[in-house]
């Protein structure tokens, strides 16, 4: 007997998820939260943890077992084109005037978040390491969990809030630019570390990433350069099957070296050339159906593999979040608002980049859901981080209501003063 068609099902799911998630989103946004806090609590509700818990029925049949491998791969491929236009938004031209200061916050707020998350990393292992992974792999993955920014959140906060183009904003932006690259270096040394067998393959799979990252800086760019100078005759479908097709080709390398995919179309979208518009309307064409129709597919698979529930039981387990959690702020809120204001910001303006690098968003996802595919983290540990994600992320308005005054309306101004303490 032939197997049941899939796609009625996929048709039935893929629109309850979109759906879903902006009706989540706008209702965050009418409480003055960025979207994606809406996103992700809307996965977590349509997985076991809500809509599982009160309904398994429902559940089962708005995503049945043959359904997943379609909403997972869609939700993939939305993940490969999210990561190349955040890679392809990371100027490090925002350092310009701010280097000093950026670098010594973004450092600092990756340095004290690896030493926190490795003190804690130590003390999970025993409770929450699947069998087999190595302390090592186990305790680097949580110190780097710790350490995260939410680059694309936190412009998209900035940009709501009339801060963008401020000082406040534009210093924001340097440090988080700064502290993704090298987050993004250091999940790529956990990612080789997990998948080699053997110390030689992860020296081969480093050898590897140098050599992919040279040559696409070397003669991928400059290709792509000559590329955009002539795609003004360019139409823009050909433009974006150049776009399309260069991200997952770069993400299928990086996917063969033993580094993820994602790593491949966030370099790609780094040495995209920038100032073309024909590029420039493709890469808005691509984000237009990208957030809104594919990413949400993500955030359920994210939400399907969250089980709240499974927590309420074990009170040691909510102990374990708390110090999650408080490692997350301490370690980033703490640590870069120390570094800013070690480098003379006042209090308030320290206390509100603090705040913005304390951000994790759907980057924070991104590398969860590394961890869990890889098998460096189990179900329980996933849940617990992805709540601290959640929250870190919903507080950064929260926290910048109270530490900044909104910019006017009527004007875009060039220096926006922070309160005085």
């Amino acid at each position: 007997m032939p197997a049941a068609d899939p796609l009625p099902d996929v048709l039935v799911a893929v629109p309850a998820v979109i759906l879903a998630c902006q009706a989540g989103a706008w209702l965050m946004r009418r409480l003055g939260q960025p979207p994606v806090v809406g996103e992700i609590a809307t996965g977590i509700v349509l997985g076991p943890s809500l809509l599982g818990w009160i309904w398994p029925a429902g559940l089962h049949w708005l995503f049945p077992d043959t359904v997943m491998p379609y909403i997972g791969l869609l939700g993939n491929l939305g993940l490969l084109a999210f990561m190349f236009l955040v890679g392809r938004e990371l100027d490090l031209g925002t350092l310009r005037g701010h280097s000093r200061t950026a670098i010594t916050v973004s450092q600092a707020g990756i340095a004290l978040p690896l030493v926190l998350g490795s003190l804690l990393g130590l003390g999970m292992y025993g409770s929450f390491a699947p069998r087999g992974v190595g302390r090592a792999d186990f305790v680097l993955f949580i110190a780097v969990s710790m350490s995260i920014t939410a680059f694309p959140v936190l412009a998209r906060i900035l940009t709501d809030r009339g801060l963008y183009r401020t000082r406040l904003g534009a210093l924001a932006m340097a440090c988080a630019a700064t502290d993704d690259v090298t987050a993004w270096c250091l999940l790529t040394v956990v990612v080789a570390l997990s998948t080699s067998g053997s110390p030689s393959e992860a020296v081969t799979a480093a050898v590897l990433t140098a050599g992919f990252l040279a040559l696409m800086v070397g003669l991928g760019r400059p290709l792509l350069a000559r590329w955009t100078s002539r795609a003004g005759r360019v139409p823009d479908g050909i433009g974006m099957v150049v776009l399309f097709s260069g991200l997952c080709l770069s993400a299928l390398t990086t996917d063969r070296i033993g580094v993820h995919a994602l790593f491949g179309a966030f370099i790609f979208g780094v040495i995209t050339p920038r100032g073309s518009r024909t590029v420039d309307r493709c890469a808005e064409q691509l984000r237009a159906f990208t957030l809104p129709v594919l990413l949400p597919l993500f955030f359920v698979v994210t939400g399907l593999r969250t089980d709240v529930s499974a927590l309420a039981g074990d009170p040691a387990q909510w102990l374990w979040g708390l110090a999650v959690l408080a490692v997350a702020v301490i370690g980033k809120w703490g640590g870069s608002t120390g570094a800013a204001r070690a480098t003379g910001r006042p209090w308030r303006e320290a206390l509100a980049i603090g705040a913005l690098m304390n951000c994790r968003g759907l980057t924070e996802l991104v590398v969860l859901n590394v961890g869990l595919e890889l098998g460096v983290i189990g179900q329980d540990l996933f849940t617990i981080l992805v709540l601290m994600a959640l929250l870190t992320t919903a507080v950064t308005s929260v926290a910048l209501s109270h530490l900044v005054r909104p910019a006017p309306a009527t004007e875009e101004p060039e220096v926006h003063e922070v309160q005085a303490a």
